[in-house]
């Protein structure tokens, strides 16, 4: 297992190296061109220079023999100016092709960063789907049973007494009662949203508290309503600086050590943690996991209706 691992890594290594290599040769490349211009430059200003003396000698000569000389003969004949070349403006490193591989290779280094902070996370993935039997009526499921939108409609919905009936939320499965899992979910497509992993014991019927995300002890949340990201558990809240929602959401559950954690999984930035390390909004919240913990989704009621369902997904992330 070692050895395979240090395969992988040493072909990263060799792809790199070799990158490297050829942007290197190119910039010398570059260099060497840069210096054959510069001599065929200082070329041609020693052959002007040579003109400009000689001129010089000339003028200095016919002031030797006095004023009448001096009137025969036109200025033009002694003209010293040289035109620019083309090769002058050649010269030195091309700025705009410079900038743009510095950006190109600033973006490499931020993907293979953020990925080697994912790897850890990966290996923890899971793959979660919506239990159609814990849903509201309007919530519809694709075929994969990963994405999931509402729908105005839900006369074709089959009743179940794990329903929600009135606040808009979903749960998934596997139940989590042990180890770490992780999972992202693509909310960019809707508007309102909260994304985090409930108990099984979570209210199901009516709309107060005990049945909305984060809004009791049986919940713990990320949310983004009325363009603020917040995060939420036992009803108490905390709003986060993040300039924007994400477009993606990374989950993490560690079971043993009662911990929930909320990612930005594009730009792999932690979010919030709920654990001992919390903010002292949410220490006296923390315990340790009683019961299994599940999935947890909630599309937020929109005042106008929008022209297109709000949509959310969980990522596929087989590897």
């Amino acid at each position: 297992m070692e050895q395979q691992v240090r395969e992988r890594f040493e072909a990263m290594r060799l792809a790199l190296e070799k990158e490297e290599q050829a942007v290197l040769c190119s910039l010398e490349q570059e260099q060497r061109e840069n210096s054959s211009r510069m001599m065929r430059l200082l070329n041609d200003w020693n052959q002007h220079l040579k003109l400009v003396r000689k001129h010089i000698g000339t003028v200095r000569a016919l002031q030797d023999r006095g004023a009448e000389s001096r009137q025969q003969v036109s200025p033009g004949n002694f003209s010293c100016h040289k035109k620019q070349d083309a090769a002058e403006l050649a010269i030195g490193p091309n700025d705009g092709n410079f900038q743009k591989l510095m950006k190109v290779l600033g973006k490499i280094s931020k993907d293979l960063h953020v990925r080697l902070q994912k790897k850890s996370l990966l290996l923890d993935s899971t793959v979660v789907v919506i239990d159609r039997t814990a849903c509201h009526r309007q919530i519809k499921v694709t075929t994969s049973g990963r994405g999931f939108y509402v729908s105005p409609d839900d006369s074709s919905a089959p009743s179940h007494p794990l329903q929600f009936d009135q606040t808009c939320c979903a749960l998934g499965s596997p139940a989590i009662s042990s180890g770490r899992r992780y999972w992202e979910v693509d909310v960019h497509c809707c508007s309102s949203w909260a994304v985090g992993v409930a108990y099984g014991s979570l209210h199901r019927k009516g709309q107060d508290k005990s049945t909305k995300l984060g809004r009791n002890r049986l919940s713990w949340s990320l949310e983004f309503r009325d363009g603020r990201l917040s995060v939420w558990h036992n009803d108490w809240h905390l709003t986060l600086s993040a300039r924007a929602a994400p477009d993606k959401v990374g989950v993490l559950v560690n079971y043993q050590k009662g911990r929930v954690a909320f990612y930005d999984a594009d730009a792999m930035k932690l979010l919030q943690d709920f654990s001992t390390s919390c903010t002292s909004v949410f220490e006296r919240a923390h315990h340790q996991f009683t019961e299994p913990v599940f999935p947890a989704f909630r599309f937020f009621r929109a005042r106008d209706r929008p022209p297109v369902p709000d949509h959310m997904e969980i990522c596929d992330l087989g590897l």
